[in-house]
């Protein structure tokens, strides 16, 4: 299972200020991409070693008073299925409400960790007050100010005891998840592939209750597919679609090794697209970028290599993606998508030697030293690969807490050009050897 930590709640009990409170620490890391909205729903936090994905199911509600309330329920009920831990908000100045009342019955038939977090306990009073919420009967009560920061520490050293610890050492069979937003053919391209075949096709119980992993193994190609695109067609979920298929993908992403993000080629990259990607990324998945509908678009106007650029603008700066142009109605451009898939996935395993990776950068570093910081001259002495589960680099140098990101930047174009990683996110560190 993923690990995702829902927060949900009825509205203006402060739900999106303890949300950028919890991934506040690593705000610097979990930048927006630029096209993110501004109201993110999503990030990465980390504590106490574990790293885990924050969903504030506040981003999602449409604001309107007839359907709000149900809203707030399939919020929650997806959250119930999705989700490792649950933050039930409530707020002291206002007491127990009824909606309140709604969503703990909801939460108490869950088998899944549900915290109750009672906001704005911020004074002796409201302290005194607080206790009337150990009426609502959970076991795991907290009172905090989520505007102050005052006991949320003491929620997330309880909280983490219930995320696993990653473990992204490949073992085995690639794993390969089809993502993206709802209605961009993910289920077609998923049948084009298993599909006219199926009695080859065995279905594996996946990691996750309710994620298929379908073994597909034709052509000398032979991977795990993670299947979230046909799950759970319950009708209760559409009202949510949005919200639902973005629990998916979160999921979906921690589990693979490779994520393939399908895209409606007529629209390009939009915001939700680059938040998946930008998730995908930070979590160093390899990724590529399957634009699908092709068949629809009009000729005249686009060509594959214009539409190829516009997109990769989009995904800059780690635009070193592979992008194919499919029309999964019409069978095109299929199993390239497959072979793609599996040169990223060697590539995010690609392992090269010191000698070589040694020989190519100095070169490069010869050829453009890096900048001098207030006089000192910065001198990298060598590089190696680092022993993880993808591409991460150190340089040794005499001044690490002084190269600029710029070169930093240029070492990584330096590495793509001279070795085979696209789609494959890049770790560089910068390490003292006066």
């Amino acid at each position: 299972m993923g690990n995702i930590i829902a927060i949900v709640g009825r509205p203006n009990v402060g739900k999106s200020t303890l949300f950028n409170r919890l991934i506040g620490a690593r705000q610097s890391i979990v930048d927006d991409v630029s096209g993110v909205t501004r109201d993110r729903q999503y990030g990465i936090s980390n504590w106490n070693g574990k790293d885990f994905t924050v969903v504030d199911t506040g981003g999602f509600v449409k604001k309107t008073d007839d359907i709000f309330e149900k809203e707030i329920r399939s919020q929650v009920q997806i959250a119930i299925d999705e989700a490792t831990v649950i933050l039930f908000m409530v707020d002291v100045t206002t007491g127990i409400t009824d909606l309140d009342e709604e969503v703990a019955r909801m939460l108490r038939k869950t088998k899944k960790e549900v915290y109750l977090v009672v906001n704005k306990a911020d004074n002796q009073q409201r302290l005194l007050d607080a206790n009337e919420f150990w009426a609502m009967g959970f076991e795991n009560t907290f009172f905090l100010s989520s505007i102050q920061g005052s006991g949320t520490g003491d929620l997330l050293d309880e909280v983490v005891v219930h995320i696993s610890e990653r473990d992204d050492e490949t073992v085995g069979l690639p794993k390969i998840a089809v993502i993206g937003q709802p209605n961009v053919g993910k289920s077609s391209f998923v049948n084009a592939l298993l599909g006219e075949d199926r009695n080859i096709v065995t279905k594996i119980a996946g990691t996750t209750r309710d994620s298929i992993h379908s073994h597909y193994k034709k052509f000398d190609n032979e991977f795990l597919l993670i299947d979230t695109a046909g799950l759970r067609k319950k009708a209760k979920v559409h009202e949510n679609l949005e919200f639902y298929s973005v629990m998916r993908a979160i999921n979906a992403i921690e589990e693979a090794d490779v994520c393939i993000l399908m895209i409606d080629a007529n629209e390009g990259m939009n915001a939700q697209d680059l938040a998946i990607f930008s998730l995908a990324v930070k979590r160093n998945k390899g990724i590529m970028i399957v634009a699908n509908k092709w068949d629809l678009m009009t000729k005249e106007t686009n060509t594959l290599r214009d539409k190829e650029a516009e997109i990769k603008n989009r995904l800059s700066p780690f635009s070193d993606v592979p992008v194919v142009f499919t029309s999964v109605t019409e069978k095109q451009r299929i199993f390239d998508v497959v072979n793609t898939t599996l040169e990223v996935w060697e590539n995010r395993q690609r392992k090269i030697t010191t000698s070589k990776l040694n020989e190519v950068m100095q070169e490069a570093m010869e050829r453009n030293p890096p900048p001098s910081h207030r006089g000192k001259f910065i001198k990298i002495k060598y590089v190696v690969q680092l022993p993880t589960y993808f591409p991460a680099f150190a340089f040794f140098c005499n001044y690490p807490k002084h190269v600029k990101e710029s070169y930093k930047q240029y070492l990584e174009n330096q590495l793509r050009e001279s070795f085979e990683l696209s789609g494959v996110p890049i770790a560089i560190f910068f390490r003292d050897k006066s």
